[in-house]
């Protein structure tokens, strides 16, 4: 493709990602599946374009209206990004097929106005825009963050590192390293997570041997530290209550080196039929899928008060990977915010019935929203007296054994004070009689 083709693509992706309810990356690979003829180093290209206006949305949206644009849409958006990059629009780069058309003069007058910008941020702009979040969430991320919120929210615009998780089924984390130095990739070890490994960049996975064997898989390392801290070990009777495409369910597999039962619930039949390739390739054979209908569900009656532990990893607002999810920022809203709260409350309650009398309850999400989160807990805890909290640092103790990164009661994890998405989890214990 030419640099003008490239352009164009970028702009189309963009807007039909603005266009559809569904997550960015997955408009972008059906855009890519219409369009064969698009090869990898193109889509590299494109996606680098798409994904930086995404991350810096508000920015640009918020330079447009300062240079009085009309219309602000995918296309002076990308115009906009391109001059924040220093790229001047000469005419050659509208050239070939597929090309975007040549800006406007009215486009060429804001560009030039933004090619002499000397930073992408103006003293003007409000703390929403430039820490790139909605503005109706401020007042809650004030409220979590006080003083810190420019460098939480600041860190938590960046872009994500590749975070890997070593199958311990299969190999060990000097193993993986070797192996993936054998391919000219280099990792380096995570701090809190002791099967943890970070590319310095993003690689197609398909193409390493060490992916394909089973060695490693894709979790970023606050995933592993809710995985970790479930406490699942051989023997056990363990169930991952959403499991989705069965990250954790993974992860607690290895931490059970396959012995004893794991049962991997969700509601939507597709999100566990995806996962036993990963089950396959991982060399997991000790779980169970299961598709529940819901907190009624039949089998969850029949096996109330069997499991040692039950890991809640609740549907949620997704706040804390905002770093590998820029998109989803501008498609959340506060309403849902306030339908996903009921329904985390039910699925909890729903969960608890399967806990032995002393096994553990584990609420996680990858939020950092308090009513997603503490208040949860809260609320949970009062409505089930027979449950108690068990500090973090106690279960951290119990199933790392090393000096626990937070304090206070419950896991809370950011990208600016520990190299993590956000995430969330708390460890509720039911009395043994």
């Amino acid at each position: 493709m030419t640099p003008a083709a490239r352009l164009q693509a970028a702009i189309d992706v963009l807007s039909a990602i603005e266009k559809s309810a569904k997550p960015a990356d997955s408009v972008a690979a059906s855009y890519y599946r219409d369009r064969r003829y698009i090869g990898a180093k193109d889509r590299r290209a494109v996606a680098e374009v798409v994904w930086r206006v995404l991350r810096r949305r508000a920015r640009i949206d918020w330079w447009l209206r300062f240079f009085e644009v009309e219309e602000i849409d995918s296309r002076s958006r990308v115009l906009a990004d391109m001059a924040l990059e220093g790229i001047q629009p000469d005419p050659d780069l509208f050239r070939g097929p597929h090309s975007a058309w040549a800006p406007e003069p009215e486009e060429r007058r804001f560009i030039e106005r933004m090619l002499e910008l000397k930073s992408p941020f103006h003293r003007d702009m409000p703390p929403h825009v430039r820490s790139e979040y909605p503005e109706w969430i401020e007042p809650r991320l004030v409220a979590l963050f006080g003083d810190t919120l420019g460098d939480e929210m600041g860190a938590m615009r960046d872009e994500a590192p590749l975070d890997l998780r070593v199958n311990a089924l299969k190999a060990t984390r000097e193993q993986a390293i070797a192996a993936l130095a054998a391919e000219k990739i280099r990792a380096e070890p995570t701090a809190l997570s002791p099967l943890g490994l970070r590319l310095a960049s993003r690689l197609p996975l398909v193409q390493i041997q060490a992916w394909r064997d089973g060695l490693i898989e894709v979790q970023d390392e606050g995933s592993q530290l809710v995985a970790l801290i479930v406490g699942a070990k051989p023997g056990m009777a363990v169930v991952d209550y959403c499991a989705g495409a069965g990250g954790k369910t993974l992860a607690i597999a290895a931490a059970m080196a396959n012995k004893g039962r794991l049962v991997a619930c969700d509601v939507a039949s597709w999100r566990v039929d995806r996962a036993g390739d990963r089950l396959r390739r991982a060399g997991v054979h000790n779980v169970t899928r299961r598709v529940i209908e819901g907190e009624s569900d039949k089998w969850i009656k029949r096996s109330a008060g069997s499991f040692d532990r039950v890991l809640v990893d609740a549907p949620c607002t997704g706040t804390g990977t905002w770093r590998r999810n820029p998109d989803a920022k501008w498609q959340l809203g506060e309403s849902d915010l306030l339908e996903l709260i009921g329904r985390q409350r039910d699925i909890l309650t729903s969960a608890a019935r399967l806990v032995r009398p002393g096994g553990r309850l584990i609420h996680a999400t990858c939020s950092l929203m308090t009513e997603e989160n503490e208040a949860q807990v809260e609320a949970f805890l009062a409505a089930h007296p027979e449950y108690r909290q068990v500090p973090i640092d106690e279960v951290w103790a119990e199933t790392l054994g090393t000096p626990c990164p937070v304090a206070g009661p419950h896991l809370r994890l950011t990208p600016l004070r520990h190299h993590t998405d956000g995430f969330f989890a708390s460890v509720l214990e039911r009395a043994a009689g």
